[in-house]
């Protein structure tokens, strides 16, 4: 049983590198094609300082499990990797979804918060697993009285990055903390639905997931777009907002206060945007 469960992971590994190797050279032609996008700016999207390793111990490129049986139809198979290294203050453990989730119709996401509700179409087809873990999440009270933490908003000649960075539930109480933007749950997963094809990638309305830069670590950090936005086609769009977007419209136009300027750019927003609860149905 030993030698086998070896040869799975070995094949695992294995996939998993050639994989990365792949993504790698992809991203490296795509940012010189698209030089604009400043490196800097991207690393707005980097969860924080939290390094999550993708180990050998089982991810292939639908994110399925090596050996795991079919899902039934109108499924899919999902893999949550809690393989994250050591816990941190910052990390809020609330179990995680269920393996077969949902890949078949749409659920409506409802953030209310203090300026008022903010909802966004899921295609289930489309992301499976990151809806399935937004389920979860919201059902858990994962999100419930967190801050929306990081704004940034750029427009120049070469650059337009304008997104609102949400989902870290340390980002809480009165005042923003310094471990903002260091928060998640206690795993991770693959990318979903990247817009390769699109120009721009990022436009005005769409919700996306933040991620660590590398593949399969998108974990519960999310950015809202609210003005269209030339990045990297390496986050997984989660959906499109249906109402509220002016909310999101008014944070940024209220601008943030530099606090990430010497790092990854942009700062805390002015006007504070507080997600009460956030919930998929």
């Amino acid at each position: 049983m030993s030698s086998i469960k070896d040869r799975q992971r070995a094949a695992a590994r294995a996939r998993l590198e050639k994989e990365m190797a792949e993504r790698a050279a992809t991203a490296r032609r795509r940012r010189q094609r698209q030089a604009a996008v400043g490196a800097g700016l991207a690393l707005l999207l980097i969860v924080g300082g939290t390094v999550w390793l993708v180990t050998a111990m089982g991810d292939d490129s639908d994110g399925t499990p090596p050996g795991a049986a079919a899902p039934p139809p109108g499924m899919t198979s999902c893999f949550w990797n809690t393989d994250g290294g050591p816990p941190s203050p910052q990390i809020k453990d609330v179990g995680v979804p269920p393996t077969n989730v949902p890949n078949v119709g749409a659920r409506v996401m409802t953030i209310n918060t203090n300026l008022g509700p903010i909802e966004a179409q899921l295609d289930l087809a489309k992301v499976p697993c990151t809806a399935a873990s937004f389920t979860h999440l919201g059902s858990k009270k994962f999100f419930d009285n967190s801050k929306c933490h990081r704004l940034v908003k750029v427009n120049d000649a070469n650059n337009k990055f304008n997104v609102l960075q949400c989902g870290d539930p340390s980002a809480t109480g009165k005042g923003y903390r310094e471990t903002d933007g260091t928060g998640g749950p206690t795993y991770r997963f693959a990318e979903e639905n990247l817009p390769v094809s699109e120009q721009p990638p990022y436009p005005e309305g769409v919700i996306a997931m933040a991620n660590t830069g590398q593949p399969n670590t998108s974990g519960s950090q999310f950015f809202i777009v609210f003005d269209d936005t030339n990045l990297d086609p390496a986050y997984t769009v989660l959906g499109k907002i249906t109402k509220g977007m002016e909310i999101v419209k008014q944070v940024g136009a209220a601008g943030h206060d530099n606090a990430f300027a010497q790092q990854a750019g942009g700062g805390h927003p002015k006007k504070e945007l507080v997600l009460e609860t956030l919930r998929v149905a």
